[in-house]
């Protein structure tokens, strides 16, 4: 039997703009790069770890699983 991935819905709710090239960076690898966009990936320990590193500019809207 297939068991099913965990996800995560993020939200982008900051503007990268002036912001260090790391944390730009770190929205891109989230594949996030406009304002208010959601992406719903597999919940790793490398997202999340992502995620923590910008909380300023990303939202967790639901996790799933």
């Amino acid at each position: 039997m297939h068991k099913l991935a965990k996800t995560v819905v993020v939200k982008q709710i900051g503007s990268p703009i002036r912001r260090p090239k790391d944390q730009r960076d770190t929205l891109i690898g989230l594949g996030l790069n406009k304002m208010h966009k959601t992406r719903e990936l597999e919940d790793t320990p490398s997202v999340r770890g992502m995620i923590r590193k910008i909380p300023h500019l990303v939202q967790v809207i639901e996790e799933r699983g």
